[in-house]
């Protein structure tokens, strides 16, 4: 796949993917048209070699892999969640004229870029049909329906000076002047928008606000590219494109999983069970479940930090990435990457090979480090584990910048292997 038709299927997968559930029903539907065979976790496996299948969990964690006769897999790992702010259970909030509802972060996120932005919601909810069975369905509501107004500079003369959000009471949504909307009702007319009209109880939801403003190309050559949820989405787009892409009998295998930005400790996160649980089936007998563990390779993709241009010195001068600079390496020396000089002079063979560029990342000794599901996954599993990651600005933002060039040249290092 050229550079541009796989940037162009990024954006629109971006787009298409406000939340971990819908990025995950988007991911098997392209599993599906590419051959691969729905597994059911509450269901007998029956695999069989040369077939190729995938798993979810939760809606929103995801497994594929081929199954050949050769098992030493070449894995990809990536994680479906984004920092935002999510709806609580009871949000409806009214006073001072407007309706509000309230949230709570999820994540690391940057708080000040969501201010005046234009947001939708989607999400996940469950409902009583009229036949009393339990059903849950994705919501999207594309429209943008609430906006969090800054405060303006004439009545907080220190904006520019410091600039401090409480969680609790400054990052509401308004999404009305209305004084009698009713947040059910809200639902039920957003699920009849979709067909679904049998709701007899609304019972919980999970849903998330997300900013309406579509991914897009940006500068001056179309040198980069500008949207909500790069960090993961990035990878997963990377990772899944890539397994689609290899025949049945290469022995590959991709993960998404969720609940990275919280600590992946759940069910369907990489400190769950998910993982080990698919790989056993794969696998069942002990002594060939070892061999195939290891015998494989984990990438584990995830955002690297480009150096900053107005920031530099938050970097280390020997190891600050750049855009278009091509993939990054990631190391630390307290385990908090995965990476070890036998991982990484593996990717590197493969990445001279297919004459790729890589750059590599250690964040400055005298500063926090971040980490992923590549050490969560190693120490839980033994598999041998790279952390890598595409150079990014503005992480954790409400719109964070990708290179155009970096996640394609990823997935031609991943199709190396």
């Amino acid at each position: 796949m050229n550079k541009q038709d796989f940037n162009e299927g990024l954006l629109g997968f971006l787009d298409a993917s406000p939340t971990p559930f819908h990025a995950t029903q988007n991911m098997s539907m392209m599993l599906l048209n590419a051959g691969f065979i729905e597994l059911d976790e509450k269901e007998r496996w029956e695999l069989e070699v040369g077939k190729k299948y995938f798993v979810t969990r939760n809606d929103s964690s995801l497994i594929a892999f081929t199954y050949p006769e050769e098992m030493h897999y070449t894995m990809v790992g990536a994680h479906t969640d984004s920092p935002n702010l999510k709806l609580k259970p009871n949000p409806l909030i009214q006073e001072h004229g407007v309706t509000k509802l309230g949230v709570e972060p999820y994540g690391g996120l940057l708080l000040n870029p969501w201010f005046d932005r234009d947001l939708s919601l989607a999400g996940r909810v469950s409902y009583l049909d009229a036949q009393d069975n339990i059903q849950s369905v994705l919501v999207n509501f594309e429209k943008k329906i609430a906006t969090i107004p800054s405060l303006a500079i004439h009545l907080d003369d220190k904006a520019n000076k410091e600039r401090t959000v409480n969680k609790q009471t400054d990052i509401t949504p308004i999404l009305t002047s209305s004084d009698n909307f009713k947040f059910d009702e809200f639902l039920k007319w957003q699920l009849s928008k979709q067909g679904i009209l049998d709701v007899k109880e609304l019972y919980a939801h999970e849903l998330s606000f997300y900013d309406a403003q579509k991914a897009s190309f940006v500068g001056l050559n179309d040198d980069f590219i500008s949207s909500a949820r790069l960090d993961n989405l990035l990878s997963c787009y990377v990772g899944l494109l890539s397994i689609c892409s290899v025949e049945a009998d290469k022995p590959m295998l991709f993960i998404a999983s969720d609940h990275e930005e919280v600590g992946s400790e759940s069910t369907s996160g990489a400190g769950g069970s998910f993982f080990e649980n698919t790989l056993h089936r794969m696998q069942p007998d002990y002594e060939n479940y070892m061999a195939m563990i290891r015998g494989s390779l984990l990438i584990s993709a995830d955002n690297a930090h480009a150096i900053h241009p107005n920031y530099p010195s938050k970097h280390d001068k020997q190891h600050a990435p750049h855009i278009n600079k091509g993939v990054v390496i990631k190391v630390n020396a307290n385990q908090r990457y995965a990476s070890n000089a036998t991982t990484i002079s593996k990717f590197m063979s493969v990445a001279s090979k297919v004459g790729e560029p890589y750059q590599q990342f250690v964040t400055r000794s005298d500063m926090g480090c971040g980490s992923t599901i590549g050490p969560i996954i190693a120490t839980r599993l033994g598999i041998d584990t790279l952390d890598i990651g595409l150079p990014t600005l503005g992480m954790h933002s409400i719109r964070e910048l990708g290179g155009r060039d970096d996640a394609h040249s990823l997935y031609k290092i991943i199709l190396g292997f």
